[in-house]
């Protein structure tokens, strides 16, 4: 006689799931700004075991120019997964689930940038991802809104993404693959404008109760909030190095100026 499969805790009883975080807890997040020269913007993304790269270009003239708005730039957003992304081997044909991916994270960064300044041009934005275990979607949307902070274009804010939901009838925040394919799993990805309170993007694949609504929406907030601070940190680190930089290099003209003055170099 087979036994009887044991079920998986999700959630043990002192509120720790299975990788060791606490249910409103995220994963390890890092963020390097400006690391693809020939982009106006660029951003390196790791987010627990994903791997995340994010360039923008423009904005640049709309071509063909059939697809020009006089009133405001276009944003193509391209979300696209590696063929070695994940571990079985992916057609790297764009699927339903990428081409979605990519309107309606296109659709959460129109609602920050201001496109009405830059009337007849598109701004390019190409994710591509390079290791995926869950929650992609929301971290490359976090890795792009850095990219184009990076680029210079004017926005109101930045756009911060985090997931929420439920596995094992706990709500938890940011789950990874495990806890995606739970039995009762739930899974919300949602972004927001910190400084408006703007959601800008809110997907849900389940059922919830009321409360449990509830509260998933204060978590996932709270897990947004946790990445928006990451970003600034980033954005800050990268222009304190690009200032230092600027400042050595000023300074070693200025000396070698004077030495020149003093004929020392020719």
């Amino acid at each position: 006689m087979v036994g009887k499969k044991e079920e998986l805790v999700y959630v043990d009883k002192h509120g720790k799931r299975l990788d060791g975080r606490k249910v409103d807890e995220v994963r390890p997040i890092k963020i390097e700004v400006g690391i693809l020269n020939r982009a106006d913007g660029s951003c390196y993304l790791e987010w627990g075991q994903n791997k995340i790269l994010a360039a923008v270009y423009g904005p640049r003239e709309a071509l063909p120019k059939h697809i020009q708005n006089p009133y405001k730039a276009l944003v193509n957003y391209s979300y696209r997964m590696a063929s070695f992304s994940v571990p079985e081997r992916k057609n790297p044909k764009p699927a339903r689930r990428e081409i979605e991916i990519s309107k309606v994270c296109g659709e959460a960064l129109e609602k920050a940038i201001f496109l009405e300044r830059f009337p007849n041009t598109t701004i390019d934005v190409f994710v591509e991802i390079l290791d995926s275990n869950a929650g992609t979607r929301v971290a490359a949307l976090s890795a792009a809104s850095v990219a184009l902070v990076d680029a210079g274009i004017p926005m109101k804010d930045i756009v911060c993404a985090c997931g929420v939901g439920k596995a094992g009838s706990q709500v938890i925040t940011d789950l990874n693959k495990e806890e995606e394919d739970a039995p009762d799993a739930v899974d919300i990805p949602m972004a927001i404008m910190p400084k408006t309170g703007e959601i800008v993007l809110l997907q849900m694949d389940g059922l919830l109760s009321r409360e449990e609504w509830k509260k998933c929406l204060e978590m996932g907030v709270k897990g947004c909030m946790q990445v928006y601070e990451l970003q600034k940190e980033a954005l800050k680190k990268k222009y304190a190095q690009t200032e230092s930089t600027q400042n050595m290099e000023q300074s070693s003209e200025t000396v070698a100026m004077e030495k020149n003055g003093e004929g020392e170099f020719t």
